[in-house]
């Protein structure tokens, strides 16, 4: 091997590196989506929280929002936030994020848990734009995704996104 060989390799395996250093440190944390009531701009007013945009679907900060119906006959969303969880059938974290949302959800008298399972709804995936699963949608009252959390959600990430929709003034008190 010739030193510009080596050095190519060694850039490589650096940049490769970092590239997955990058997303690795991304998984797990919410991402708030775009919303007029948000900051200037429509971006989300705290700097700590990145904000994306789910494309010209209304249910990325217009007046619309998802649907119960979206999903299946047996969803019921809950009356002030809704944990939107995607799995598949070969998903290996998603039992316990299963788990860790439904008791989260518990805890509160208006916040409830979805899990949809994508292994067969390809067009929920395309439509919403998933590419890993478990992904989990935090709804507001109306259906509208105020935040996505790409990968096992990280501990508090939850928490911090139902406590700004001012959802934990209703936590129940027998738990």
């Amino acid at each position: 091997m010739t030193l510009t060989t080596v050095l190519i390799v060694l850039a490589l395996v650096g940049a490769t590196t970092v590239v997955g250093l990058l997303w690795r440190r991304s998984q797990g944390t919410a991402v708030r989506t775009v919303d007029a009531r948000q900051g200037p701009g429509g971006r989300s007013t705290s700097p700590s929280v990145p904000s994306i945009d789910l494309g010209n679907d209304t249910v990325s900060g217009g007046t619309a929002g998802l649907a119960e119906s979206d999903f299946g006959t047996d969803i019921t969303f809950g009356e002030h936030a809704t944990l939107l969880q995607f799995s598949t059938e070969f998903c290996s974290t998603c039992p316990a994020t299963r788990r860790r949302l439904g008791l989260l959800a518990e805890q509160y008298d208006d916040v409830h848990h979805v899990d949809v399972d994508l292994t067969h709804r390809g067009d929920l995936a395309n439509r919403f734009r998933i590419l890993q699963t478990p992904t989990t949608f935090i709804l507001d009252r109306h259906g509208r995704i105020t935040a996505r959390i790409g990968g096992a959600p990280r501990p508090g990430a939850v928490e911090a996104e139902l406590a700004a929709l001012h959802s934990t003034r209703s936590v129940r008190s027998d738990h």
